[in-house]
């Protein structure tokens, strides 16, 4: 046991007490049954522990989507259409046109929600001074984020599926990208609103002090600073817009057939997490094959989105 000791001197108010000098021993030495030490570590352990236990649904769903799906990738599967349902498994077609769907609504959706969002983060972050009309925003786009998907399919449905409101077309894939913008939405105003609260004040006023007006100061030096945070929630909420099921039942359904043109984004539109919904519910093997196959793209689509946004987070910090 090594110990130490410290002496100092406590000054009384009182002046005619002198200064008396106080010794007091301090242990340097890591005592490992000590009580605030023990807890410590059982504390350390639990937050491991609990830490591990959040990660164990994450690696048991990969694994399993990998061990099931990985065995039917061959590129007949990213070509071909799927054919009817039926039990041979060497004529069921492939996800292609399944996977071009889901990126044109994901990337049309995404087109759609950007200018309102980083709009919005603009007048929340730079022009509303804390007035009702920015908390109700503030308030709306928290509730939006927290609204189910399939609310975003319905409303979208009853307004422009039934009406055929859009070139008199139903159910299409510009109906399934309005309904995946709404939850794009919410995420690109917040972070746009965060990223650009994030920017020095500093800068804006050495920018308006030059004599530059509000409108170039965004423009060359509040977005530009903030950029790193309005990319990542850009591809975290396309992220999240390309694994939704729900809306694009309601708005886009479904197809067997490859986009050939233009005017195909007025009707039905395939995409990968309906076509897993549907082959999933097939009595027939080589369609439950398929959506594993599916599901394994799926997976991996969004896993390399979110790893995008981290390369653009660690790119735009590094510069």
């Amino acid at each position: 046991m090594v110990s130490q000791k410290v002496k100092f001197k406590i000054p009384m108010k009182n002046h005619i007490q002198k200064n008396k000098s106080y010794t007091v021993s301090t242990n340097l030495v890591y005592e490992h049954n000590n009580t605030r030490n023990t807890v410590n570590r059982l504390i350390t352990a639990l937050a491991a522990l609990f830490a591990f236990i959040s990660l164990v649904p994450l690696i048991l769903v990969i694994g399993y989507v990998i061990i099931k799906g990985a065995s039917q990738i061959n590129l007949d599967l990213f070509i071909l259409e799927p054919e009817p349902p039926g039990y041979d498994l060497d004529f069921a077609g492939g996800i292609g046109n399944a996977i071009v769907g889901t990126l044109v609504i994901t990337l049309m959706a995404t087109f759609i929600s950007i200018p309102v969002g980083v709009g919005g983060g603009i007048y929340l972050a730079e022009y509303s001074k804390g007035g009702i009309l920015s908390k109700f925003v503030r308030f709306g786009v928290n509730v939006l984020a927290g609204i189910p998907s399939i609310i975003a399919g319905v409303f979208i449905y009853a307004v422009v599926v039934v009406s055929k409101i859009i070139f008199g077309s139903t159910f299409s894939g510009i109906a399934g990208a309005l309904a995946l913008s709404i939850l794009i939405l919410p995420i690109v105003i917040k972070t746009t609103d965060e990223g650009l609260k994030l920017v020095p004040d500093d800068l804006r006023k050495g920018a308006l002090g030059v004599g530059a007006s509000m409108f170039t100061t965004i423009i060359n030096v509040t977005l530009p600073s903030a950029f790193k945070n309005i990319a990542t929630g850009i591809v975290l909420g396309l992220a999240r817009a390309a694994g939704e099921t729900a809306p694009l039942i309601f708005t886009a359904l479904f197809s067997y057939y490859h986009i050939s043109s233009m005017q195909d984004i007025l009707s039905e539109m395939s995409s990968l997490s309906v076509l897993i919904y549907n082959f999933a519910l097939e009595p027939y093997e080589a369609q439950n094959q398929l959506a594993w196959a599916a599901s394994f793209v799926l997976v991996l689509l969004v896993l390399m989105l979110n790893i995008f946004a981290r390369i653009i987070a660690k790119a735009t910090s590094d510069s």
